[in-house]
């Protein structure tokens, strides 16, 4: 009885339980800072709004980020504990491919600083990538760990062809795109084969599946970035992703009625990288249906995004995150 007591009167501090799948937020938000300057740049939306969310996104990354460096400095174990998690290590990527974005919205606006961010972005993600390799090879993982979460530091890579187009050499950037678009296939067979024949998905890692959505999204933009041609592999891309994003709609049943978790934050940046790609797909070929599919994209991206955003505030006052599961 003294013992349960003396557990009791432990206080709790929830920087000890900050998550590394925070940095989701970022992506989502960055995500659809993308979305608001590229519509800007396409189909004469207000550019105001993509400025605001740029400033808005990198604010949050800069505060989540020093949150999560405090966390090192004083729970180094907590840490350790999460790099060796076989599903909270894949979250780890979120962090480069955060910085990635953010070298991508301040191309053009601030050249310098994005050349930055891609240098640090580019080179602790393929850290990331070949650290979650050797750790895949070298645990005895059971396959229900395995969900679209594994695509962040792997498939990841697909993403600094987009934000390094002209900061270095483009045999390079291959480098990273092959790593991705090879690894997108594989891991889709593990994933597809643990989804069919075992069991379902715990209810809090149900909108990873939105996740399904943005290796052929943003291969699409990577491939388009390195090539400069919508050619028969190009639609390929676009339209599994396409397809991805009508399947996961079609499921809206598996994510009416599912408690918040911080992994709603998956909801948000795969739509905002299809939304990306059907803008791309206007620009490149001119035909009003992806205009309006665009817009309509944009429209639901937004509210995606809004309501996660919201749940997640209010579950901060709540203090229900950054606490024990």
């Amino acid at each position: 009885m003294k013992n349960n007591e003396s557990i009791k009167s432990i206080p709790s501090n929830r920087l000890q339980f900050f998550p590394v799948m925070m940095f989701a937020i970022v992506m989502g938000l960055s995500g659809l800072s993308l979305v608001f300057k590229k519509l800007s740049e396409v189909l004469y939306f207000p550019s105001i709004v993509g400025i605001l969310f740029t400033l808005l996104s990198t604010i949050i990354f800069f505060l989540i980020l020093g949150n999560y460096l405090y966390k090192l400095l004083k729970y180094k174990e907590e840490v350790k504990t999460e790099i060796t998690h076989p599903i909270r290590i894949n979250f780890f990527a979120a962090i480069s491919i955060s910085i990635l974005i953010l070298s991508i919205l301040y191309r053009h606006s601030l050249d310098d600083l994005s050349q930055i961010f891609f240098i640090v972005g580019a080179i602790i993600h393929i850290g990331l990538t070949f650290y979650t390799m050797k750790f895949w090879i070298n645990n005895n993982l059971e396959i229900q760990h395995s969900n679209p979460a594994w695509f962040i530091p792997i498939v990841g890579n697909l993403i600094v062809p987009i934000a390094g187009k002209g900061f270095i050499d483009d045999s390079i950037l291959y480098f990273y795109f092959s790593i991705g678009i090879f690894f997108w296939i594989i891991l889709f067979s593990i994933i597809l084969n643990r989804i069919i024949f075992h069991k379902q998905f715990a209810p809090k890692f149900m909108p990873t599946l939105f996740i399904l959505i943005a290796p052929p999204a943003i291969g699409f933009l990577s491939y388009i970035k390195l090539t400069g041609e919508l050619d028969f592999f190009a639609h390929i891309l676009y339209s599994l992703g396409l397809f991805f994003t009508i399947l996961v709609f079609t499921m809206y049943k598996n994510y009416i009625n599912i408690k918040f978790f911080i992994s709603w934050w998956a909801f948000t940046f795969p739509m905002a990288a299809i939304t990306l790609a059907t803008i791309l797909m206007y620009e490149l070929t001119a035909f009003s249906f992806y205009a309006i599919l665009s817009y309509a994209l944009m429209v639901i991206t937004t509210i995606v995004v809004f309501l996660v955003a919201k749940e997640t505030i209010a579950h901060m006052r709540k203090k229900e995150i950054c606490i024990m599961e």
